[in-house]
Order: C-alpha cells, then structure tokens, then sequence
C-alpha cells in the first residue's frame, strides 16, 4: 500500500487552475523528486499533503487516512511526522543556532535540557555541522543557513521529509553539500523523501524516481535513468532544457497521451 496518494485532486486560485486531476503514489522510503516549470504548482502539492491548503475535489491519503477534512488535532499529528524543510530555512534571526533546533522540541515535546541537548547534538552532526549551537543565523552562510534549517526538522524525527526547492540560490559546492546531506539522511533515518526541485542534475542525483507536473497533473513518471533516456517530448525538452514555442504545447501535449 502506497504511503501517500492523491488522486483526482483539483486545486485552483482563481483565475489559475494549478490541478486539474492530479494522480500521484508515493512509496515508503521512497526518495521522490517533483519536477517541472516555475509556477506549476510543485510546492503547492506538498502544502495539500500537511494540510495548509486543500482542494476542491480529489483525495489525500496519508498511511491510509484522509487528509482531506481532518480536524486540526489531526493535523497536527501528520505534521508531526512530515517535517518540511522551507526553501528560505526559515531561521529566527533572534535565536541561536541550538534555540533554532530546539524550537519544535520544546513546541511539541516534553524533554529534559540535558535531552534538548543532545538531540540538537546529533540533528547537527547529522547535517555535518556539529559545534555552532551559538553562533547567530546573520554569521551563517547561505548553505550553512539551509542545513540548520534542516536540522531543526529532522530533530523530531520526521518519517517524511519535504524539500521544497533545497538548492536554491546555492553555488555548485554548497549544492553539491546539500545533495549529499539529503542522501545521507534518507540512508541513516530510512525516511521517506519528497523533493521539489527545477534543478534536474540535483533531481538526478537524489531521487530513485521523479514525476514531472506539467498543466495541472503528473505527465510523467519513472527512474533516473528512464527520465534522462524518455521519448516523451515534455521531458525530453525539460532535461535538456529546452523550452518549446507556446504553439507546440498542444501537440507535445496530445503525444503524451
């Protein structure tokens, strides 16, 4: 049985229809990448999963229960075991690197300090930063300021992580950093991962699968290497990044299906 699933979902802000008919099984432990244009709704799939938007038709299953329609106390359950690590970090500037990690323990944990301690301890080292618990957010890198932010999330001992765009804004070395840390923590904590991306040699490089999102629904789906080897003109175009006049869109489209 798939761990998540949506099927049939529609979701729109209008004018724009985002879904329209949205079909997607995700795995346990899968490490899955979402791919496709700005402005297609990627992210948007991965707040329908924790509930912070819902849509107008279709279902949302999560360990076989409906997202959809669940009260906030059942919520706020699934959110504890999704964590979802935002595309800015989302650090307080205010707190110090130990307070960062330790905010959701103390929100949605009873710990002792010395237990805060060491599971700030070990969220760092695991995102290869051990020994800045004092530094401020403003002495942080870029890359330094995602991983802390992942820290924060994989401290609660999430079964799903969300990336939504991990390497954005980073150069090659810190993208390669954060790539690597996704990888190592899917292997050390068996966790479930769900990634939005645009940057394919990322997607290439993390995922044991990637679905493409193109006019609202999944147009394709499979492994690294059926994606880099498709005879499917949307994905074809894509990963060698080349981006097709509007007036083709509607035969790529037709071939598709």
């Amino acid at each position: 049985m798939a761990l998540i699933e949506f099927a049939g979902v529609h979701k729109s802000f209008p004018p724009k229809v985002v879904y329209a008919g949205l079909d997607l099984t995700i795995a346990r432990g899968e490490a899955l990448t979402i791919v496709g244009g700005s402005g297609v709704g990627k992210s948007v799939m991965l707040k329908l999963l924790i509930g912070l938007l819902k849509p107008e038709r279709g279902s949302i299953t999560f360990d076989g229960k409906s997202v959809v329609g669940m009260s906030p106390r059942e919520l706020a359950g699934v959110r504890q075991r999704i964590g979802m690590v935002f595309q800015g970090a989302a650090l307080f500037d205010s707190l110090t690197v130990r307070e960062n990690v330790a905010y959701g323990l103390r929100e949605h944990f009873t710990m002792t300090e010395p237990e805060i301690d060491e599971r700030v301890d070990w969220a760092l080292s695991l995102v290869g930063l051990p020994g800045i618990e004092g530094m401020n957010p403003a002495e942080l890198s870029g890359g330094m300021r995602k991983r802390v932010g992942l820290a924060r999330t994989i401290a609660l001992r999430p079964e799903v992580l969300l990336y939504d765009e991990p390497t954005t804004g980073l150069d090659p070395i810190n993208t390669t950093r954060i790539n690597n840390v996704i990888m190592s923590l899917k292997s050390a904590l068996n966790v479930t991962s769900i990634v939005v991306t645009h940057d394919m040699q990322s997607a290439f490089t993390i995922s044991s699968r990637l679905a493409m999102v193109y006019k609202g629904r999944i147009v394709a789906s499979g492994t690294v290497d059926e994606f880099r080897n498709s005879n499917n003109p949307l994905v074809h175009n894509f990963v060698k990044g080349h981006a097709p006049v509007d007036e083709d869109m509607a035969s790529l489209m037709a071939r598709t299906q």
